[in-house]
């Protein structure tokens, strides 16, 4: 097998980007060490991240269904979304599970995400396939069947011997994922979820970081990277691993936001309230356009006592609402250091 030849050029910026990166790592730590209830801001995190990325491929399931149907409810919705959502919550819990440079745990992993949903499960595709625009433009034409499998071998055998930092690596293998395409579905979706497991390989606090959120929150950007990242006449996929790298570093941002908001109410808010508003708290960071009917399904608790909680939170000034009540969203607003 002939060695993967360099597909990326490197930004200057990214030296430092990786920096503040580190800094925020060691932020995050802190602030996990510092919470009261970690376990269940990382369900959270989690139940949030499955709804994103099935989101992004069209799966059309509230986070209220996508929480009822990973707690076992019943939930009155297209099967096939529901078995989505089954699969990706199996395949984050597997996590722990898989090597990063083995093909067989891609297929393996691949299996989870879509089981009973496509006729080749866990296998690459053995026919041709084409990323289209919503137009009918297309976009970008997958690596011929037959070579999938040796191009797969090799980019995991280049991810396992590269030097280069697992920030930029695992965005590098989630780009070329994305461009070879081996998969007749779920390309998305195992892309993302190789490249947390590549960074939760070298920081186990990225197995809970909300990084499909922020995708789904840019996901014109995303497409719009990976897009970019071929538009010449080689592949060169710095533009996706730019975007990866502030996408990254954003969800970590919004983590320690909410770890802020919550060491400011130690002392002031004794009890039990204070767990419940820094876990609303920690949801609208994500997922700003959470309804309190929502909110409530994700805590377990009535649409009723968290409207009070909202309420108590902007008349602090800590949130406020904008837009209406239907289309808007809240701001986090916040506090002097």
């Amino acid at each position: 097998m002939t060695p993967l030849e360099k597909f990326f050029t490197e930004a200057p910026s990214w030296h430092e980007k990786i920096g503040a990166i580190h800094a925020l790592l060691e932020r995050v730590k802190i602030s996990e060490e510092q919470s009261g209830d970690v376990l269940h801001l990382r369900k959270l995190n989690r139940i949030l991240s499955v709804h994103a990325s099935t989101a992004i491929e069209g799966n059309q399931l509230t986070l209220s269904q996508v929480t009822d149907v990973i707690n076992g409810k019943p939930v009155w919705g297209p099967p096939k979304d529901i078995q989505e959502v089954q699969n990706a919550w199996h395949a984050y819990n597997e996590l722990p599970s898989y090597a990063p440079w083995s093909v067989d745990d891609l297929l393996r992993a691949h299996a989870h995400l879509t089981e009973s949903l496509i006729g080749e499960s866990g296998q690459f595709r053995t026919s041709g396939v084409a990323v289209v625009g919503s137009d009918g433009t297309l976009l970008h034409r997958g690596a011929l069947s037959k070579q999938v499998p040796a191009l797969v071998a090799q980019l995991l055998d280049w991810g396992k011997t590269s030097a280069a930092h697992p920030l930029i690596k695992s965005s590098a293998v989630h780009y070329r994922l994305e461009h070879i395409h081996p998969f007749r579905d779920g390309n998305g979706r195992i892309g993302r979820l190789w490249q947390t497991l590549i960074l939760a390989q070298w920081n186990p606090l990225f197995a809970w970081m909300p990084m499909e959120t922020l995708v789904h929150h840019n996901q014109t950007l995303y497409y719009k990277a990976l897009q970019d990242s071929h538009a010449g006449a080689t592949v060169d996929c710095r533009p996706f691993i730019d975007f990866m790298l502030d996408a990254i570093a954003n969800s970590l941002y919004k983590y320690i936001d909410v770890a802020v908001q919550t060491v400011a109410d130690v002392g002031v808010n004794v009890g039990v309230n204070v767990g419940v508003t820094d876990q609303i708290l920690a949801l609208l960071a994500q997922e700003p356009k959470l309804s309190a009917k929502e909110i409530g399904s994700l805590l377990s608790k009535t649409t009723r006592t968290i409207e009070r909680h909202l309420k108590a939170l902007r008349e602090q000034g800590r949130i406020q609402r904008v837009g209406s009540d239907k289309a808007g969203h809240w701001n986090i607003i916040e506090r002097p250091l």
